[in-house]
């Protein structure tokens, strides 16, 4: 299942333009755009705002996994996998773990554009493969999130709206300006919201900024999520899959 996903993402050119040059075009855009206009303390701005992009760009890399699981089931597919000698979980086993792959290959391509233009991270050996771990874990979560949302939905284009909060809650967090310029009810919000902390544990990671308790909050909201993810989606398959 992983490798057959892993066929369709590569022969579908409009998913690679939007796998590969959507990291290139928001990273572009908010370095040289807005990057003029902002101020988030000591540092360049481009060292800040990398790895809010990174969680930005995971975000919608695993919302397509949505889209995917709504076009196997709209085309009929799962009747053929029902009649093969396969676990029931394989078909989502399979498109998340593609999505952690190809999300896990646009964030190199984003990391190594952000150094060519300027990103300076700090870090060891050891902080590089904690940041890549805990994008991991991101990506992962809201894959079975994703996963559970294209279930639900009756079409691909559904499945494509619902998961608009994946685009819309990095924004309202510490991705692109610290939560204290924002205003009190917003910064509320963006402090206990789940992108918050896993931002600021990459970055801590990166950059050798404090990370506090952010750490255990990235796990813990990683884990939840995509337990409750994991579980939704696992119920949801069961009943498409028995009645259509």
């Amino acid at each position: 299942m992983l490798d057959r996903n892993l066929r369709h993402t590569r022969r579908s050119p409009d998913t690679m333009i939007m796998t590969l040059a959507l990291p290139i075009v928001i990273l572009l855009m908010f370095v040289y755009v807005f990057g003029g206009a902002m101020n988030t303390g000591d540092g360049a701005y481009i060292d800040y705002v990398v790895p809010g992009i990174i969680l930005l760009c995971a975000g919608f890399g695993s919302a397509t996994t949505a889209v995917s699981i709504a076009v196997d089931l709209s085309e009929g597919i799962v009747d053929r996998f029902r009649a093969m000698d396969i676990a029931r979980s394989a078909m989502l086993t399979g498109h998340v773990a593609e999505s952690v792959l190809r999300n896990l290959v646009t964030t190199g391509i984003v990391i190594v554009l952000a150094v060519a233009l300027g990103f300076r991270p700090t870090a060891d050996p050891l902080r590089w493969v904690g940041a890549l771990a805990v994008i991991a874990m991101f990506v992962l979560a809201l894959s079975w999130v994703a996963a559970a949302l294209g279930l639900l939905a009756r079409n691909p284009e559904a499945a494509n709206g619902f998961t608009f909060a994946f685009m819309f809650l990095p924004y309202v967090s510490s991705a692109f300006v610290p939560t204290e310029t924002m205003p009190t009810a917003l910064h509320a919000f963006a402090e206990n919201q789940p992108v918050t902390p896993v931002i600021e544990t990459v970055r801590g990671l990166l950059m050798g900024t404090p990370i506090g308790e952010s750490a255990v909050l990235a796990v813990a909201w990683c884990a939840g999520i995509a337990a409750v993810g994991y579980a939704a989606a696992r119920v949801l398959f069961h009943r498409r899959a028995t009645t259509g």
